[in-house]
């Protein structure tokens, strides 16, 4: 086992050839994704074989927690390698240890890319000293727990949209229909799309990530991130960000204008990324989250159903799992996490009541 050395142009990219190359892999395991997140410390552990052939890696990221004298680790999607081999996942595990030793760290965190009906792997990390995780249905999660992916399968455009529900196929064709157009944009359209973005958290209670944080977001995943931007005539009236990482493509983040709803950008949106996904090979389109509460009285169904008409598979994956170092702290930490979080909403209304 060993650690990243970050100012290592050629150590960087065996791991990120690792990262792209495993099934696995992940954008949120990825340098990239680590230099994104500022307010995190990175970390990449390495676990090698006998060869020095990199065989597994988690990419790890320490926060220090306020007014607190304590730090958490979190191994967004992570780990990265063959997650039924307990030698790898060990290393990388006990290599985790040292960063908690390093850091201060009162527990590791992981919500692995992995479904949930994958015991093998449970079993293991069990073993290992991990809390499984709770039965949640909604997204208590840091990462979302139930997604939905759309397996390309080698299938081409035509092929994926003859595969989607009758009304989601005319709902594509209705914006198409009603002019609106999709472009690839660069970052100087961001303004736009995080404009449209704020009008969507407010419409539909939620806090959002800032202008400068998208920005960033680009910059630091390059070619991996896309911008997409719906138009109808010149006027923009929605936009999606895209990461194209590996065997994947995900769908990040997304926006609507209140005007202009009645002409289905969004579903223009979804298969132009789709598209993309098929551009790059890739063998997953990945919507991200979804409520697990299938309930039609759930507020989140509305997601759930839209996604659900592009056919993709319903994926609960296994969920967030902890390996604790310091119970009392643990708490304290907790505790304060979900107060903070608490307040953030409330102020974001605040702020933005009479937008």
């Amino acid at each position: 086992m060993e650690f990243l050395n970050i100012n290592d142009p050629k150590a960087v990219e065996e791991y990120e050839q690792f990262n792209r190359a495993c099934p696995k892999g992940h954008f949120a395991q990825s340098v990239g994704w680590g230099k994104l997140k500022r307010e995190w410390t990175f970390e990449g552990v390495i676990s090698r074989n006998a060869a020095g052939e990199i065989r597994g890696i988690m990419s790890v990221l320490i926060r220090k927690m306020p007014m607190l004298p304590t730090s958490v680790l979190y191994a967004p999607r992570g780990p990265v390698c063959d997650l039924h081999d307990k030698e790898v996942l060990k290393d990388l595990v006990d290599g985790a240890a040292a960063l908690a030793e390093k850091y201060g760290g009162y527990a590791l965190k992981m919500d692995t890319d992995v479904k949930s009906d994958d015991l093998e792997y449970l079993g293991i990390m069990k073993d290992l000293g991990f809390r499984l995780p709770k039965d949640t249905k909604n997204f208590e999660g840091i990462q979302p727990r139930y997604v939905f992916r759309l397996p390309i399968n080698g299938r081409d455009e035509e092929e994926l949209l003859a595969s989607f529900e009758q009304k989601t196929r005319y709902n594509i064709r209705l914006a198409k229909r009603k002019g609106v157009t999709v472009k690839v944009e660069t970052a100087e359209k961001l303004h736009d799309f995080y404009t449209i973005m704020l009008e969507t958290g407010v419409r539909d209670n939620f806090v959002i990530r800032t202008e400068e944080y998208f920005r960033r977001l680009m910059e630091c995943l390059g070619d991996s991130a896309r911008l997409y931007m719906a138009y109808k005539d010149e006027t923009p009236i929605a936009g999606t960000l895209a990461v194209g990482y590996g065997n994947k493509v995900w769908y990040l983040y997304g926006a609507s204008s209140n005007s202009y709803r009645n002409l289905m950008p969004n579903y223009l949106l979804q298969f132009e990324m789709i598209k993309w996904a098929v551009e790059r090979g890739s063998d997953i389109y990945d919507f991200r989250g979804v409520s697990g509460d299938l309930s039609e009285d759930n507020p989140l169904y509305g997601l759930y159903r839209f996604k659900k008409g592009y056919n993709g598979e319903f994926t609960e994956f296994c969920g967030e799992i902890n390996l604790v170092y310091h119970p009392a702290k643990m708490w304290m930490a907790e505790k304060g996490q979900k107060a903070y979080r608490k307040m953030q909403h409330v102020l974001f209304k605040i702020k933005n009541k009479k937008k």
